[in-house]
């Protein structure tokens, strides 16, 4: 098997040959802004606005990474055409590189995983985890280099069955899964957490709002939202770049709405799934 080629640097090599500094702050610090990405057709589904989303982190996080936009869609698109890829999972990794060097720039393109079917046709399962997010920490609303507990929490929802787990800010509000946005449907209304619950500003969760508006669905709500919300939910559903729209089924052992994929839930999910195709179908790659 031919070994995947990464950008590093301005310079395309085998990924089981690139290096970063051992003083690199992303390596021994997780001093690193990301973004994950789907690629439809060749094309990154709304790349600006995950490009947009990164500058802002590294704007935040005071992280001093010297490449223009330009710069990384060229390389970006370099990487996919290298490997050959159509439909894949790309990511951009930024660092401040290590003391006195250069910033790093890491972008890796994967063929797109082949998520079960069963995902979508019946449902996940999730759990809360007992973990919280902290508003204020600049750990969370952001993609970082500090994602163990996500990971731990990930390997918790596993241990127990699930595909993900939910969570509860300090305050107990609902925030978001591991990975995902989260959105709730009740009497026919989109509800998620607003932005400064924190929760990532997710490509996908924009995207959803953007389709909510475009079928008629009312998603203007942003009260914070309760476990009393999350019980009394008709449908659930989380929303991620490359896994898509995955309709929520069971919360522990708490059945959502009749325990099967909800008809606003698959409503959206089929108008997503047609912004995909004809955003990615209708543009230039190379342009972004």
């Amino acid at each position: 098997m031919t070994t995947p080629l990464v950008y590093l640097n301005g310079t395309l090599t085998p990924g089981n040959e690139a290096t970063v500094s051992i003083a690199d702050p992303g390596f021994l610090h997780g001093a690193s802004a990301f973004t994950t990405m789907l690629a439809r057709h060749g094309v990154v589904f709304r790349l600006d606005r995950h490009l947009a989303r990164l500058a802002e982190t590294l704007r935040l996080l005071s992280l001093h990474v010297d490449i223009t936009t330009g710069e990384l869609i060229k390389g970006l698109y370099r990487t996919l055409d290298a490997n050959e890829l159509a439909d894949a999972r790309c990511r951009i990794t930024l660092t401040p590189g290590p003391p006195g060097g250069r910033p790093t720039v890491l972008m890796t393109t994967d063929p797109l995983p082949a998520y079960p079917d069963a995902w979508y046709e019946k449902g996940i399962a999730v759990i809360v985890t007992a973990l919280k997010q902290i508003p204020g920490d600049p750990m969370f609303g952001y993609k970082t280099g500090c994602y163990l507990p996500r990971l731990l929490a990930r390997q918790e929802a596993a241990a127990k069955g699930a595909e993900d787990a939910l969570w509860f800010t300090t305050e107990n509000y609902l925030a978001e899964s591991c990975f995902s946005n989260v959105f709730l449907v009740k009497d026919g209304h989109v509800r998620t957490p607003s932005l400064d619950t924190p929760v990532l500003p997710g490509v996908v969760r924009e995207a959803t709002l953007d389709v909510c508006e475009t079928l008629g669905l009312d998603a203007s709500d942003e009260t914070p939202l309760t476990v009393k919300d999350m019980l009394g939910a008709d449908e659930m559903f989380l929303t991620s770049s490359t896994m898509g729209i995955r309709p929520v089924i069971s919360v522990e052992r708490h059945t959502v709405g009749e325990g099967k994929p909800g008809p606003v839930t698959q409503k959206i999910r089929q108008a997503y799934l047609e912004l995909v195709e004809s955003d990615c179908a209708a543009r230039d790659p190379h342009e972004g």
